[in-house]
């Protein structure tokens, strides 16, 4: 094993020598893994992504309501009005023109990677 150099101690504060010279621990002698640098650095580059979703009301921002039954259309909520080409037409469903997404993408997963802090 090769010797371990001498390293000097400084105060916090004053940033005057406390100790004239204390043996370095052997710890820091210990080769750097490459691959465990890559795998930090790697790690540390994807929490620096930003997360994406879709708004909570998107699709939902209409004054429709529902028909009920009987009049043979389906019953999907249709939006209200008229003298215009958008009333009558489905509205919030995943199948309607400008309808809401099925399943839409949340932003309230954490995409952040741990490591170890060692």
């Amino acid at each position: 094993m090769s010797s371990r150099p001498f390293v000097t101690i400084y105060d916090g504060i004053t940033g005057e020598a406390e100790k004239t010279q204390v043996r370095l621990p052997a710890v820091f002698l210990a080769p750097i893994r490459g691959d465990v640098v890559h795998f930090v650095y790697r790690n540390q580059s994807k929490n620096t992504r930003q997360p994406e979703g879709v708004s909570t009301e998107a699709g939902k921002q209409h004054s429709a309501i529902s028909w009920g039954t009987g009049r043979a259309v389906a019953r999907i909520p249709r939006i209200s009005g008229s003298g215009s080409g958008r009333n009558g037409q489905g509205a919030f469903g995943n199948m309607t023109r400008k309808g809401h997404m099925f399943s839409p993408l949340k932003n309230f997963r954490n995409g952040k990677e741990k490591h170890q802090n060692k």
